[in-house]
């Protein structure tokens, strides 16, 4: 039976790495950056470098006095949005698979089988953890990096599907690996991806 794992997380909180080790354990493939080329290529009209550019960030200049209905001058953020769907339903339709970010719980949200993950920790937790992925960086630039990348995300989500980011009632599981640890939070995963 076809198992679809999305995992939404917090800066610095381990989401990146459960996607991998998830998607080593159950044996399928794993969708993160990879899923931007891809986008751009289902878009058939945006480059990589155009996806990767928007990605997970808003236009500044968005504002009430855009045209909704302006469909041929909309910013290039909801051309890469409309392509994104695309590419996330097409794999999900087609094999069992983990993605990770990119709003996919959301963009999911009617399919079977989909175990929806958010992945969230305390910040002084994923500031040490990142400043020892980052060591050429300062601790008031990660600091920085990961309020945000946060707040990118937020908003983001918040454009695209109108829910709060990282609120609960999105997801069916969500995981403190401040608390947990990274082990324990993929045993929670591939016990729960069991019932999917």
């Amino acid at each position: 039976m076809k198992k679809i794992i999305t995992i939404s997380r917090q800066f610095g909180a381990g989401g990146g790495e459960l996607g991998r080790r998830t998607a080593r354990a159950l044996g399928i493939p794993l969708y993160n950056k990879d899923l931007i080329l891809r986008t751009a290529m289902a878009s058939g009209d945006l480059t990589p470098e155009e996806v990767r550019r928007w990605d997970e960030r808003v236009p500044v200049d968005f504002g009430l006095t855009q045209s909704l209905f302006d469909f041929y001058n909309r910013p290039l953020s909801d051309k890469l949005w409309e392509a994104q769907v695309k590419a996330i339903r097409e794999m999900a339709d087609k094999e069992s698979c983990v993605i990770v970010g990119r709003n996919a719980d959301y963009i999911l949200r009617e399919f079977d089988h989909c175990l929806r993950v958010f992945v969230h920790a305390d910040f002084e937790w994923r500031l040490e953890r990142m400043c020892g992925m980052m060591p050429d960086s300062t601790e008031e630039q990660v600091r920085a990096n990961i309020r945000s990348v946060d707040k990118a995300r937020n908003t983001y989500c918040t454009r695209y599907t109108g829910h709060r980011y990282a609120d609960a009632t999105n997801y069916d599981m969500t995981l403190c690996t401040s608390r947990l640890g990274i082990d324990a939070a993929l045993e929670h995963i591939l016990k729960a991806a069991e019932h999917i």
